[in-house]
């Protein structure tokens, strides 16, 4: 049961829990803020933000639904439909909330979007090959 939750709502939540101040901010992007940064052995400083970690966590969870989208079971279906609605709330929430309207959470909405679009392809393609026409 717990496999069909599209794993995509984590970063969905953390952005609005991010908005809501529970992060310290007051007022300021609770995204942009540096993390650390780490100084090459080419003199350039590498440094990561929040939004920047928040990126790369939805990047690795993106990674995994696609593990899950190669599965062949009706639970998929229902898993795909979940990411539809995932998807549906961050396009809804990036055209209407003003915190919203920010470069990490345009990125992660295209993130959202490639998990439905690869996630319907990866699944009629593998089924397409679970067909035997004799």
């Amino acid at each position: 049961m717990l496999g069909m939750v599209p794993l995509l709502i984590i970063p969905f939540l953390i952005y609005n829990l991010g908005l809501a101040g529970l992060f310290g901010g007051s007022g300021a992007d609770p995204f942009g803020g540096e993390l650390f940064s780490v100084t090459m052995m080419s003199g350039g400083v590498w440094t990561m933000s929040a939004g920047d970690l928040l990126v790369v966590a939805a990047l690795v969870l993106l990674f995994v639904e696609m593990m899950k989208s190669t599965r062949s079971t009706n639970a998929s279906i229902i898993d795909h439909l979940l990411s539809t609605f995932v998807f549906v709330a961050f396009l809804v929430e990036f055209l209407l909330v003003r915190g919203a309207a920010h470069p990490v959470f345009f990125t992660l909405t295209v993130i959202a979007l490639i998990d439905v679009l690869a996630g319907f392809s990866v699944s009629i393609r593998s089924a397409g090959r679970d067909l035997n026409v004799g």
